[in-house]
């Protein structure tokens, strides 16, 4: 089975500089925001491009501490996508904000221009963006959102850590980036983290003592904030195993992703090239296949030996965790609801040979749905 993630073979490959990450921390007897946090925080914003990071526990906390630090808060109305991990949806709502929902584009990322007549309408002065899949947004439309309209911004790029737009980063539009390193990711740990990236030094600052149950020197609480540390041993690791790596694993998954365009010409499967001026990051690969015949397909690639997932199945707007909870959509969501119903996720991590991916467009192509 040619599996949708191989940490196995990814622990063949960073196993050792892992254990001398872990080594270091258990020797250094400091395993809570000590040097190793430190250090990462100044290598990631290095490589991104960013003035200040901050180490969190998780995606979603970095997103929901973004929002706080511009001052959103319960009732705000806040612009995003219905297509995304829930998380996205799930910080603005632990604020007591109000999502809105605009629809996505083809591609699946929210549509900028429906964007731009929502905050017209609407007294909407927040907005979390998801660069989805690895994809970004056109990031010269997001600008002019921004300053058009006075947008306070938090750039969801849990799965665009090194994507760019015209060769600008994600994550440089909004006043800050969100990111995750949930193992999955393309810079992912081994347990969750987050980081919160940003050019203001009163936005770092802030960040800094809401992680830490809003703590402005030992035992001196000004506000009440989070339990919401990245540890030393992610950090360790990520620093000496994997963000060193990143550039080479992007590559392979850049290649990947180009074999499968050039390869997959299937009448029963769309396959989106990604948007113009995006230089994906391919976190995922997504395709689609018509809806009636989603399950035969999967069980198809599942018999080929292809492990295959779905992103996402349900729009966020018809989960059930929001019944009850106050959201607004603008407009409808047709698009995203017609792409979660027939979006499926080809292998992409970057530990296929190229034997695997011929094999996997083999098996795309050797589909009879009919």
């Amino acid at each position: 089975m040619i599996p949708a993630n191989d940490f196995r073979r990814r622990w063949a490959e960073v196993g050792a500089d892992v254990m001398a990450a872990v080594e270091r921390v258990g020797q250094s007897g400091w395993y809570v925001l000590g040097d190793e946090v430190r250090l990462f925080e100044q290598e990631l914003a290095g490589y991104w491009g960013l003035s200040h990071a901050v180490g969190v526990g998780s995606g979603l906390d970095a997103i929901e501490i973004g929002l706080r630090i511009l001052g959103c808060g319960p009732g705000d109305r806040v612009l995003t996508t219905p297509l995304s991990a829930f998380a996205t949806t799930l910080a603005i709502v632990r604020l007591g904000a109000v999502p809105v929902f605009v629809d996505t584009d083809e591609h699946g990322l929210i549509d900028l221009e429906r964007c731009w007549n929502a905050v017209q309408q609407l007294d909407i002065r927040y907005f979390v963006p998801v660069h989805l899949y690895g994809h970004s947004l056109d990031l010269e439309a997001l600008e002019r959102m921004r300053e058009e309209f006075d947008l306070q911004i938090v750039e969801d790029c849990a799965q665009a850590v090194g994507a760019r737009f015209l060769g600008r980063a994600t994550g440089t539009v909004g006043q800050i980036a969100a990111t995750s390193f949930y193992p999955t990711k393309n810079l992912g740990a081994m347990g969750d983290g987050g980081a919160i990236l940003t050019n203001n030094p009163a936005s770092d600052e802030q960040a800094r003592i809401l992680r830490s149950y809003g703590e402005t020197e030992r035992y001196r609480h000004e506000q009440l904030g989070y339990n919401s540390r990245l540890d030393e041993m992610q950090a360790a690791l990520l620093r000496q195993a994997c963000l060193p790596r990143l550039p080479q694993w992007l590559e392979k998954r850049r290649a990947i992703a180009d074999a499968y365009l050039a390869g997959i010409h299937h009448p029963a499967v769309t396959v989106p090239e990604p948007p113009e001026g995006s230089e994906s990051s391919w976190h995922l690969f997504p395709i689609h296949v018509a809806p009636a015949h989603r399950p035969a397909f999967l069980d198809h690639l599942k018999v080929s030996g292809i492990g295959a997932g779905i992103h996402y199945p349900t729009a966020i707007p018809d989960q059930p965790a929001l019944a009850g909870i106050p959201w607004e959509m603008a407009g409808d969501c047709g698009t995203a609801r017609r792409l979660a119903a027939s979006e499926v996720s080809l292998p992409i991590h970057p530990y296929l040979t190229r034997e695997e991916v011929d094999k996997v467009i083999a098996a795309v192509q050797a589909w009879q749905p009919f």
